[in-house]
């Protein structure tokens, strides 16, 4: 394979890791699927393809829809609530966020209820609402007729659809959320929290049975305040299970305002915090560190300043 076409699969990477990330929801398992890719451009008469672009996304929408279909049986089996893997704020993986669509459709929020979609819903959803593909291509991506993308695609939405809208949360805005959430916490008082809560609340987290974690969520306003309440009150046991203090940030994570709590330089827990016009619909702790490795490579590169709190 010539230097121009390596070169040619390089400029294509970013897009397809993006795609393969919010097909997946896993780092890993995207940076595997993109790879294969390549191996297959390698093996490929690339000087006999017309369209290289839309080539490199059949096939690794084909290999993640693949994954998709393995991914369920081993979830299946999976210790406690899985949930997907967070990108820190800036992360270039996280793809195009230019418009409401794009920036919706990498939410932790979503990437989280995208595992009630099918495989073919879910890739439908990610192509047309995240990447702007016409369903005329997605149709040619799934070899599926075009009505039927598009009837895949109303039909992942509403499984999709949201009682109340999210605004949207910039770096800043994110921080302030944070940082009233944590003053709550932290001073022990759950009317603060319930406050800031809806009603219909939930709080849940994914510990791959590496990380004490809750089974089932926490739902209701009083129940998640508790919950939190106690979760961000010091304790010796905590700092021993964690390795030191962790010292704990306000921050973005797939462009939703997320608390970072950091134990001498290592992401040991990243919880999003889903913002409706109404309040803090739902809190989303990922703490397996499995899925925190490329946080704590973010993090590291990240000017985050001072911590708000030191439990």
């Amino acid at each position: 394979m010539s230097v121009d076409h390596v070169e040619r699969f390089e400029l294509a990477r970013p897009r397809l890791q993006a795609i393969a990330y919010r097909l997946l929801g896993s780092v890993d398992e995207a940076q595997d699927v993109v790879q294969e890719t390549f191996l297959r451009w390698h093996a490929a008469d690339v000087d006999r393809i017309e369209v290289p672009e839309a080539w490199l996304t059949k096939v690794l929408t084909n290999l993640c829809l693949n994954q998709l279909t393995s991914a369920r049986a081993r979830r299946e089996t999976y210790v406690g609530q899985w949930l997907p893997e967070p990108l820190l704020g800036g992360d270039p993986m996280l793809g195009p966020a230019d418009t409401v669509e794009q920036r919706e459709a990498v939410s932790y929020a979503v990437l989280t209820l995208m595992e009630r979609l099918s495989p073919d819903e879910r890739a439908v959803y990610v192509l047309r609402e995240a990447f702007d593909y016409p369903h005329r291509e997605i149709a040619e991506i799934l070899e599926i007729s075009e009505a039927a993308s598009q009837q895949v695609f109303h039909r992942a939405k509403k499984h999709l659809a949201y009682a109340q809208a999210r605004p949207a949360v910039d770096q800043a805005a994110a921080r302030r959320i944070v940082e009233e959430f944590l003053a709550a916490a932290a001073s022990g008082q759950t009317d603060e929290l319930v406050r800031l809560l809806t009603k219909d609340a939930v709080a849940l987290g994914d510990g791959g049975g590496k990380v004490p974690a809750r089974t089932r969520p926490f739902e209701g306003a009083l129940a998640v305040a508790k919950f939190v309440a106690a979760m961000f009150t010091p304790a010796e046991g905590k700092r021993a299970a964690v390795g030191g203090p962790p010292e704990i940030y306000a921050w973005s994570a797939n462009g939703e305002p997320a608390v970072v709590a950091v134990v001498a330089g290592r992401v040991v827990a990243v919880m999003c915090l889903e913002v409706t016009a109404e309040g803090i619909t739902a809190c989303r702790t990922q703490a397996n560190p499995d899925k925190l490795e490329r946080a704590t490579a973010q993090w590291a590169r990240a000017d985050h300043g001072a911590p708000l709190l030191v439990m």
